[in-house]
Parts: structure tokens; sequence; C-alpha cells
């Protein structure tokens, strides 16, 4: 094929005009074509940075609904907590009470006076409203009977006892009962425990398990 056949055909006016309109409109469509490019850029610039926002802003409020709980719980722990130290005192008093209870036996009871009876009565009502004025407060008692395993986060080893007929670790004696406020200890039972026998003899205490 000749240069003259791939040269366009400007052999008449119309076809003259055209071309010249074409080559006149090329440079306005490059011009569009740049703009959409650099628009396009900017659109997904602009949508990073509002997904880096939205995942800050979601980070935010993750954190204040955090903060908010523990305030929330710190309020509550001030609220049940404030008087540990106050119902640690009066654990005192509900042992005396159960201890000048305790003096009395069930059989010299039941030949006592009149107003000893009455004495005694007044006492046992009194342990029992105290009592209950401690579950009012989140205050509950956890002394062990015996035979329970010793439990070295709830119970306090005092001494060991040989002999027993229990086995060795489990608890054979108590000497003050053991007290929760919430979930937290207000003062362990203090115990006494079954010492090994046998073959065990001479061993210490687990007071780990």
């Amino acid at each position: 094929m000749s240069d003259e056949n791939s040269k366009p055909d400007t052999g008449t006016p119309e076809t003259a005009a055209k071309l010249a309109e074409s080559l006149a409109a090329e440079p306005a469509r490059q011009g569009e074509a740049a703009d959409a490019a650099e628009t396009g850029a900017d659109v997904a610039a602009l949508e990073t940075e509002i997904a880096e926002l939205k995942d800050r802003l979601l980070r935010v409020a993750a954190e204040m609904e955090n903060a908010r709980k523990r305030a929330e719980r710190d309020r509550a722990d001030a609220t049940r907590y404030a008087a540990a130290n106050f119902a640690r005192d009066m654990l005192q008093v509900a042992d005396n009470l159960r201890r000048a209870i305790g003096t009395l036996k069930d059989d010299e009871r039941e030949g006592a006076a009149e107003s000893v009876k009455a004495m005694v009565e007044g006492v046992e009502m009194t342990e029992r409203q105290l009592l209950s004025i401690f579950e009012r407060h989140g205050i509950r008692e956890i002394t062990p009977q015996a035979g329970e395993r010793f439990d070295p986060n709830l119970h306090e080893a005092m001494f060991e006892v040989p002999g027993s007929g229990h086995p060795a670790g489990t608890v054979v004696h108590v000497l003050e009962g053991g007290y929760m406020i919430g979930e937290r200890l207000l003062r362990a039972a203090r115990v006494g425990v079954a010492k090994a026998e046998g073959a065990e003899k001479g061993a210490n205490v687990d007071t780990t398990a």
C-alpha cells in the first residue's frame, strides 16, 4: 500500500472540516480523562480517610464504654466494701455471742432457771439478728464443717490434731468462723486440721490444695 493511500482523505472540504474538528477536540478529551483519573484518586483517598476516621471513632467509643464500666464497677466496689473494716470488727461481737451461747450445754439449759433460759434465748436472738444484718450487707459465713477439706483460700490452719480419725488435711475443729463480703474474703476461718498418721507421720499438712 502506498503512502498516498495511508493518508487521511482530505479531498473534500467536509472531510477536512471533520478532521480539523476531531484534532481540536483531542486535547479536551485528554483533559477530561485526566480530570476523571484525578477525581477517582481523590474519591479513593476520601474513602480511605473516612474508613480510618470511622475506625478511630469506634475505638474511642469502645474506650469510653470500658471507662464507664470501670467507673461503675469502682463505685459499686467502693459502696460494697466501704464497711469492710467495720464489719471485720463486728465479727468479734458475733464470736462473743456464739461463745456465750456455747457455754451453756443443752442438758444444763433444761435444768436452768427461767431467767437463765430467757437470757440465753435473748443472746441467741441477738446473734440471729446480727447475722441477718450481715447478710443484708453482703456478708456471709463460710465456716467449714468437720471432715471438710482444708482450703487455704478460705481457711487458716492454727494447729494439727493427731488421732482424729479424719483424713490428713481435713478440718476437725473450728476456732473462729470465716466470712466473705461480696466476693472478697473478710476473715478466714481459723481451724485445726487432722494430722497425718502411720506412714505419713511427721509430714506437713498440705495447705496449698
